[in-house]
């Protein structure tokens, strides 16, 4: 039973210091420059890891129960805040696909709104404790968590990623939906949710998550449920996931399979991963449709009733077709380590199973020193081909890439940074 309790354990936390009664202070210092094509370098936060500031402790309650909190929040170390914007702020064209019907200015404002310049692509709700806040018991069969944390889906995807969900490299530059930031490939977080989790010695475990209204990444969905099942263990660190969101109405959302992880082999480490999305009712769509109430229909009573509710058609129409997603990715690549080098490499395909057909392909390159356990430099490049109407930009492990200039645009970026553990 022992085993299983810390095994569960450190399924929750990683690095957690086993303690009788312990608070530790912990962090993510991490900054670079960014090129990215079709805009100007850049000094950012969270190039390979997001920049972070947490608190996480343990209390031992005996007969094998630990209380356990943790709190996350994102600090941004270029501007001090908790709310990046997108890497790359060129107009993303594919939400209002469809549009040109409406008059020119209209259509221009409609983007504008859509896509606030300056705007935050994170975090909107200026959440605190945006990243993590959460707080259980880990039991002799396994640990109960209440509160904000990552989705077992994502997990999955994490370990399958050869760049570990940051930098360029990182698979999901290309998994998001067509329209860009605004449409997730993936429910990265869930808020309001109860989570049970258990591993075993043998390297099994498995993750089960249910949460309410107000849950899913930005509090929107009406329910949500994920489940994960994992093995860690003589090199193996692989899993299958799924996440299924509701619309506020109840209508399915999100939905998300992901299947992959790694191999390590002395000095290599091998990943793979495959990931399905489908998602047929967009969690945005009654605010997009309440933004053009609210906004935009006072503007156009002057042009009639009829003339404004064929705008309005128009719009709606448009905006429901467009946030929604059908698509499948892979994702292979290797890390190799020889003394304090290492050196990576990954491929990612998203096949866009829409009408638009736009696809998308990731090339990216890696390389890190280490100057310490805690502390390392990283270089990467990353190219992305871009098909039809995808306008993918390289991302960051913290913030969106954002889109390219055109349609149809190839996108490409080169990192330098700097990374710090504490």
């Amino acid at each position: 039973m022992k085993k299983i309790v810390l095994g569960a354990l450190a399924a929750c936390f990683p690095t957690f210091v086993l303690a009788q009664s312990s608070v530790q202070l912990y962090g993510i210092a991490d900054a670079g420059l960014m090129w990215q094509r079709g805009s100007s370098p850049k000094l950012i936060s969270g190039g390979e890891d997001g920049s972070r500031l947490g608190f996480k402790g343990s209390e031992d309650l005996g007969r094998g129960m630990k209380a356990i909190f943790n709190l996350e929040a994102r600090i941004e170390l270029d501007t001090g805040r908790q709310q990046p914007i997108l890497l790359n702020e060129n107009q993303g064209f594919y939400l209002t696909r469809g549009m040109e019907a409406l008059p020119p200015n209209l259509l221009a404002a409609v983007r504008g709104a859509l896509q606030q310049r300056g705007g935050p692509a994170v975090n909107p709700e200026n959440a605190l404790f945006d990243r993590t806040s959460m707080v259980g018991l880990v039991t002799p069969v396994g640990a109960v968590l209440l509160g904000r944390m990552y989705t077992p889906g994502y997990e999955v995807f994490a370990a399958a990623d050869t760049f570990e969900v940051g930098t360029g490299g990182t698979w999901g530059s290309v998994t998001g939906g067509t329209a860009g930031f605004q449409a997730l490939g993936a429910d990265i977080r869930s808020q309001r949710a109860l989570q049970y989790r258990f591993a075993l010695p043998s390297g099994l475990g498995g993750s089960l998550m249910i949460a309410g209204r107000g849950s899913g990444y930005y509090g929107l969905y009406n329910k949500f449920w994920g489940a994960a099942i994992t093995y860690k263990a003589r090199g193996w660190d692989v899993g299958i996931g799924h996440n299924h969101g509701y619309d506020p109405s109840g209508a399915p959302s999100l939905r998300t399979t992901t299947a992959g992880g790694s191999y390590t082999w002395n000095d290599w480490k091998f990943f793979a991963g495959w990931h399905d999305q489908r998602n047929q009712h967009s969690t945005l769509l009654p605010t997009y449709v309440a933004g053009w109430d609210a906004l935009i229909a006072p503007q156009l009573a002057p042009l009639g009733p009829a003339t404004a509710a064929v705008l309005r058609a128009v719009f709606v129409n448009n905006i429901a077709a467009n946030t929604r997603q059908d698509a499948v990715s892979v994702q292979a690549g290797v890390q190799y380590r020889v003394g304090p080098n290492r050196f990576l490499a990954s491929v990612a395909r998203q096949n866009d199973r829409t009408p638009s057909n736009s696809d998308a392909t990731l090339f990216a390159l890696g390389y890190n020193y280490f100057l310490s356990k805690r502390t390392d430099i990283y270089a990467v490049a990353a190219f992305i081909k871009n098909d039809n109407e995808a306008q993918y930009s390289p991302a960051s492990a913290g913030v969106p890439g954002g889109f390219t200039k055109t349609p149809g645009e190839d996108g490409r970026a080169f990192q330098l940074g700097v990374r710090h553990r504490f």
